[in-house]
């Protein structure tokens, strides 16, 4: 693949009037999320001095992804681009009471704030699948996605610098009022979408709510595309939690202190910006199973590298997981996307998200009991052989036709540092 094939493929989305507008609105509110996420834990950590309250923050945005089936079902119950809307002019709204968080006292407006926040995050993302689907050229969702992923990896590269100086100098209520006028600049690009929806139905009872949601679910585990991507998505990111809370073990066999974690967070990041700018082009000529099972086996080989206590391997491992992390995530939600009809699209959207996204919680509980018991150099190079495991069902079916061609029934967070 060439830098102009890569080019190609960039100015074809740009030139796509919603794409781009789409992309600006993921920059625009990216920028102010990610500074949020990082600023949230440290307010929590200045005012109790609670390292257990600050990673609160984290789980209190992560766990609405557990009832995301149920989220999505939102997305496919009205018209999707007002719902966009008005997500987020009420996430800019929401973000206001936090100018009150000044003491202990008023932490728990900051939780339920953040709570609110993670469940919005859900239909937002739910939503914004299934508008990009019928909004966004069907030759284009792989290049979208990939692009999609760029701008969320640049702005946790640039925004947490940006969100830490501003705490420094003004505390958290700023940050806060920043992500805020960035919610409202996304809501203002939403509504320049030119896009025709057709009013969905919709359900009167509780019982039809539920049946709707499961219905997500049941297409999904079905399809014999979509079920083999999204468990090896759900394996990979279970594995990148274990693998994740060994990273301050692989410093400290560095010789270097915790605060050099974040050298190898930004060289994941510098690596998972380069994957997104080429993802559409070789989506197109691997398929989703090729590429995710590709990237799974350059993670593997990368994370077995990194037992090697010498920084340069160490940070190249870094880059190599960044590169290879997101290539699953992108060839399913891709995949979900393509396959999916449009009227369970924001349900199905959803459930392969909670299937992809949750099993990194447990991940991360896992591994930081393992690293007590277990020699961190172990337990990287068992995590690289058995992540192998996941690429052998991907690799040994028939791969689909190439993203380029259309599916027979027609797709941040972010992916967590590993």
């Amino acid at each position: 693949m060439t830098t102009s094939t890569q080019t190609w493929a960039v100015t074809r989305v740009l030139r796509d009037r919603n794409a781009g507008l789409y992309l600006g609105g993921v920059v625009v509110s990216g920028f102010g999320s990610s500074a949020m996420w990082l600023v949230s834990g440290i307010w929590v950590k200045d005012l109790t001095g609670s390292d257990g309250l600050a990673a609160l923050c984290v789980f209190a945005l992560w766990a609405p992804t557990l009832i995301g089936p149920a989220l999505g079902t939102l997305a496919d119950r009205t018209r999707r681009r007002p719902l966009l809307v008005w997500t987020n002019l009420g996430l800019a709204a929401l973000l206001l009471p936090l100018f009150t968080v000044d003491s202990p006292g008023t932490l728990w407006v900051l939780f339920a704030v953040l709570l609110v926040y993670g469940a919005a995050g859900v239909v937002h993302d739910a939503a914004e699948s299934a508008l990009v689907a019928t909004a966004v050229d069907k030759q284009l969702l792989g290049d979208f996605n990939g692009l999609r992923m760029t701008a969320n990896e640049g702005m946790k590269l640039l925004a947490p610098l940006a969100g830490a100086g501003l705490y420094a100098a003004y505390g958290g209520a700023r940050v806060a009022l920043l992500d805020a006028v960035t919610f409202a600049l996304a809501a203002g690009l939403y509504t320049l979408l030119r896009v025709h929806e057709p009013k969905p139905p919709t359900a009167t009872t509780t019982a039809g709510w539920r049946a709707q949601t499961a219905e997500g679910a049941r297409y999904l585990w079905g399809h014999a595309t979509l079920r083999p991507l999204v468990v090896a998505g759900g394996t990979t990111m279970l594995f990148s939690g274990v693998n994740g809370a060994l990273i301050y073990a692989v410093v400290d066999g560095l010789g270097h202190s915790p605060a050099y974690v974040g050298v190898l967070y930004v060289a994941q990041g510098v690596g998972s910006v380069a994957v997104g700018l080429a993802a559409g082009p070789l989506l197109r000529r691997l398929g989703e199973r090729r590429f995710a099972g590709y990237g799974i086996a350059l993670t593997a080989v990368a994370v077995t590298a990194r037992a090697l206590p010498h920084d340069t391997v160490v940070l190249a491992s870094a880059a190599a997981v960044g590169i290879g992390l997101p290539c699953v995530l992108i060839a399913a939600l891709t995949a979900v996307q393509r396959e999916t009809p449009d009227t369970l699209l924001g349900r199905t959207t959803a459930t392969a998200n909670t299937l992809l996204f949750a099993p990194t919680a447990v991940g991360l509980a896992l591994g930081a009991g393992l690293v007590e018991l277990v020699d961190h150099r172990v337990l990287l190079t068992a995590l690289g052989l058995v992540r192998l495991v996941t690429v052998t069902p991907l690799l040994r079916l028939r791969h689909r036709a190439p993203t380029g061609a259309r599916g027979t029934a027609r797709p941040a967070p972010t992916e967590p540092a590993d």
